[in-house]
């Protein structure tokens, strides 16, 4: 689609180039692109009566759904910015975020999986002066909320969209930070577009194809190339509240899913599930993962079982606007598994080492951000003078310009496709009042990639258990970021300048999950 330069007017553009064409499926909902725009103006009309104001932020704290998209687009359309908070997080986590991001309204959700998040909010006691309003997507209150619309002209809407230009922020999410705080990443306009029209080019994601969106919108990979992805190209969203493989499998059936994107645990549940073959899954044809080492067998599967022909794999973070490099889909299965391809169009890569070598991996170009929300000092840290944004990763570059991640600067792991960086939870434990010094790093998990591993200095004379840390830490932080084992030291172990010896740490897991298992 041509003729889109920003998200505010995205709905608006897809209306125009793909009307009646089916846009969204969601439970009983079934939205053409003109039916969605006018939902997306509604709500955007609804959001300027409540007193949003141009740059204001717009947060959204809830699960996977079709409010969550029209009142996100409808949000950025009104001239605000969007902010998705990670919906596993507990009240204090997601209140720093909108103190941070100077959130002035919430949508939110009052019953998913048993949390009513303005109630949790409400109950912990954290101040959020600057939260003017709060509404929920799934109750009476949405529709109370929706006849403030009739207080705003198309008119005004349409102007308050062609008012936000390319170079203003459409967005900020946040990525925890080695420090353990929670970094803000602002991307504008230009960036989304940009980047997620040439990711969408690059894994041949095509007008009409039906997006089985898994990937939780708080993520790159389920907003931007999900969403926004769909939106560009003429493409059905179809948005899942959780992962279940029954109900993921029965959706691709029925809904003659084309498109599937997610970390490599969610085709490998779905390959190895007792019934799969029960399912006609014949309308598939793409299928998009990554990680930094997946299986050859695992791309071969995606083709054959799961019928996906065009697999690619890919790499990024969010500072990069959630691309740094694609490997194509006419690739080898080897090359699939192996590498995360070649820089995304119209960016720069480069590994800092000679040829051949591993080194840390380097990207420049319109998708690297601006800057941290309010840490200049982490900002100086990632991106370089010449713009060279400083990933944290190691790799290797083959003579072809192929990518293959072979480590990690930063002590971060993934579980479950879900980031974790050791340095946040290592703070909680050591608020744990018999806890002297934590350590966390990650160890391979055959369910979910990778999980958490504690090791735990004792103070003098005090008796914990795992128990009592396991109860500890998912009281304090969402579920993906406990860990799942606890050890016991008298002190941990330190390198030569003084640093906690993660490395060490490392092997001591491997040879304590190999006793447990020989």
């Amino acid at each position: 689609m041509t003729g889109a330069q920003t998200v505010a007017r995205l709905a608006d553009r897809a209306a125009e180039t793909y009307g009646d064409e089916e846009a969204l499926v969601f439970d009983e909902d079934r939205w053409t692109f003109t039916e969605l725009r006018d939902r997306v103006d509604r709500v955007a009309r609804a959001v300027i009566a409540r007193g949003v104001r141009p740059g204001d932020s717009v947060a959204v704290w809830a699960p996977n759904s079709a409010r969550w998209v029209v009142a996100a687009l409808g949000a950025v359309a009104a001239g605000g910015v969007l902010v998705p908070v990670n919906t596993r997080y507990k009240a204090a986590e997601a209140a720093d975020i909108l103190r941070r991001s100077r959130a002035r309204f919430l949508f939110t959700e009052h019953d998913f999986l048993g949390t009513d998040y303005r109630a949790v909010l409400a109950a912990s006691g954290e101040e959020l002066p600057l939260l003017e309003g709060t509404v929920t997507l799934h109750s009476a209150e949405w529709d109370r909320f929706l006849a403030g619309a009739d207080r705003v002209t198309g008119k005004e809407r349409l102007a308050r969209s062609a008012a936000v230009r390319p170079t203003d922020t459409a967005d900020i999410l946040f990525t925890s930070g080695t420090t353990g705080r929670p970094k803000g990443v602002p991307a504008t306009h230009a960036q989304n577009l940009g980047v997620y029209e040439a990711w969408a080019r690059a894994v041949t994601l095509r007008r009409g194809d039906r997006h089985l969106l898994v990937n939780p919108f708080f993520h790159t990979f389920g907003y931007k190339a999900g969403v926004l992805a769909c939106l560009l190209r003429g493409a059905t969203i179809v948005p899942e509240r959780v992962f279940d493989e029954d109900t993921v499998l029965g959706r691709m059936r029925d809904e003659r899913i084309s498109v599937l994107t997610g970390a490599p645990t969610v085709f490998t549940s779905l390959i190895h599930h007792p019934r799969r073959a029960e399912y006609d899954l014949t309308s598939m044809r793409m299928a998009v993962t990554g990680a930094a080492n997946i299986p050859t067998a695992l791309i071969e599967r995606i083709r054959t079982d799961l019928g996906a022909r065009n697999v690619s794999t890919a790499y990024g973070l969010t500072e990069s606007t959630g691309v740094v490099a694609v490997c194509r889909p006419h690739e080898s299965p080897e090359t699939l598994a192996r590498t995360s391809g070649t820089a995304l169009e119209g960016t720069e890569l480069r590994v800092d080492a000679p040829p051949g070598e591993p080194g840390e991996i380097l990207t420049r170009g319109p998708h690297v951000m601006h800057g941290y929300l309010d840490d200049p000092e982490a900002t100086a840290e990632a991106v370089d003078a010449e713009g060279w944004l400083h990933t944290g990763d190691v790799g290797v570059l083959d003579e072809r310009g192929f990518l293959r991640i072979t480590d990690r600067l930063k002590d971060m792991f993934v579980v479950g496709g879900f980031n974790v960086y050791p340095a946040e939870v290592e703070q909680v434990l050591r608020g744990h009042p018999h806890v002297l010094d934590a350590a966390v790093v990650g160890a391979p998990d055959g369910r979910l990639g990778e999980v958490g591993v504690a090791y735990c200095v004792p103070a003098a004379g005090a008796r914990i258990d795992s128990a009592d840390l396991t109860a500890y830490t998912r009281e304090r932080l969402a579920n993906f970021k406990a860990p799942r084992a606890f050890h016991f030291l008298p002190e941990l172990p330190h390198n030569a300048a003084g640093k906690v010896d993660k490395a060490a740490l490392r092997r001591r897991t491997t040879t304590l999950r190999t006793a447990s298992t020989g």
